[in-house]
């Protein structure tokens, strides 16, 4: 699943900020400049944002509106002027690359009830060692006729990489043609907060009902009611005895998966990227499968199996997800009464006899054996009988899991960050609803 890219971000408040940058606090009462030596400082007038600190979410819900009324002082000719500067700046995450995306806030701009069309942000990055003073973002405001109010309104459409704004003050100043003293300064407050993610960063879980129809869930972006109308996939599933995500759904359509027939032969289906038919016609991977009692992906395309011993194998993609020869990655694996994948290339999750589940990450490359030593995650999941890793169900860029407890319940567990574990189910869970037991299979 691709990923917001993070950004070292620093933003302090602007009366902090103000004496170096922005010309000291004291600009924000009087003009900095007197207008003749010996005479008092001329009027600075007042910029106020209509219903405070406003949040922007970066994400799929749209723009937001922005509102702020500026009061001149007399004797103002025009056109008028705006800058527009946020009080945090961007370090480069990726050498000579900002962090937003350059549409990562999109605005279009009105003043007095008249539209001037889209308004340009600037989104400069900091290399590691910051200038002085930093490169700040932007937003260019139109020149306007001059009026004792002006009343900016500013739309504000941000996507997932917006988030490393964070909670800026935006410093406002107007002048007189570009010259002189500023007519009018104030800050605004905005708060850049998780929104909607793409359909290509949230999560979609399979379930298959008792008459072999397998049906998709795709994930809304919003954990309070995780998931849409399901929508059928398609008939005939019963014919698998298990199946195995090998690379993370999402609800774009994307997701490879592998599914083993009674006879023991093994197919590959191929995401699409097309909701409405996530997967391609299936292809024949081969034959002798049931001698496994597991398969599990490991979140990249790589399979692993255990046996009726408990050894699990492993079996790396090659092209069109078709098996070389297996490689022994060890014995032991009949502990668990349930693997799944985790989610997001995250490696996999088992749960022991105990209840206990427990965390394998993926190691750093091939050859080397699929995970690294298992971590703990905690005990009591045995109160399920089903559970299933998912790719982010949410909006905080974590996998997640859903699990069905005996009474058909279905249970969202958010991914958490935990030391040593990484990226793992929390402990703490919320409802997404009943019914659940009329499905046979999760995934």
């Amino acid at each position: 699943m691709a990923r917001v890219r993070k950004a070292v971000v620093a933003a302090a408040l602007v009366a902090a900020l103000a004496p170096v940058t922005f010309g000291g606090s004291a600009a924000f009462a009087a003009s900095p400049a007197a207008t003749a030596a010996g005479t008092e400082a001329a009027e600075v007038g007042t910029i106020v944002q209509e219903g405070g600190r406003l949040a922007v979410p970066a994400g799929e819900e749209g723009p937001v509106t922005l509102r702020f009324t500026a009061t001149l002082p007399a004797g103002v000719k025009g056109p008028v002027t705006a800058s527009f500067r946020l009080s945090t700046w961007l370090t480069e995450d990726e050498p000579g690359s900002s962090p937003v995306s350059p549409d990562g806030v999109r605005s279009v701009c009105a003043v007095n009830g008249v539209s001037y069309g889209e308004c340009a942000w600037d989104m400069p990055h900091n290399p590691p060692v910051l200038n002085d003073p930093p490169n700040v973002p932007s937003l260019a405001l139109p020149a306007v006729p001059a009026a004792e109010t002006l009343t900016y309104t500013v739309t504000l459409d941000a996507d997932r990489t917006a988030l490393a704004l964070g909670r800026p003050y935006a410093h406002v100043e107007l002048r007189d043609n570009g010259m002189g003293a500023p007519l009018a300064q104030g800050s605004l407050e905005l708060d850049f907060v998780p929104g909607t993610p793409p359909p290509g960063q949230r999560g979609a879980v399979h379930a298959r009902d008792k008459d072999g129809v397998l049906w998709r869930y795709e994930s809304t972006g919003d954990v309070t009611r995780p998931f849409a109308a399901r929508k059928r996939v398609g008939g005939g599933w019963n014919a698998y005895t298990a199946v195995a995500p090998l690379t993370s759904a999402t609800a774009d359509g994307r997701g490879d998966l592998v599914a083993r027939d009674k006879a023991g032969v093994l197919w590959y289906y191929a995401g699409t990227g097309k909701p409405s038919a996530p997967f391609a016609p299936r292809k024949r991977v081969g034959g002798g499968w049931n001698t496994y009692t597991a398969l599990v992906g490991a979140g990249d395309g790589t399979l692993v199996a255990r046996d009726k011993d408990g050894v699990m194998w492993r079996y790396k993609a090659e092209y069109d997800s078709l098996y070389g020869p297996r490689k022994r990655v060890g014995g032991g694996w009949n502990t668990y009464t349930a693997l799944t994948m985790s989610g997001a290339h995250d490696g996999a999750l088992g749960r022991d006899k105990d209840g206990v589940l427990w965390k394998y990450n993926p190691s750093d490359r091939y050859p080397y054996p699929p995970f690294q030593q298992r971590q703990r995650v905690g005990g009591g999941w045995n109160t399920y009988t089903a559970i299933a890793g998912s790719a982010e169900l949410g909006r905080d860029d974590r996998p997640d899991l859903v699990a069905r407890d005996k009474d058909g319940k279905l249970w969202l567990h958010q991914g958490v960050l935990k030391p040593l574990v990484g990226y793992a189910p929390g402990s703490s869970r919320s409802l997404v609803g009943g019914g659940w037991n009329t499905y046979d299979l999760i995934f």
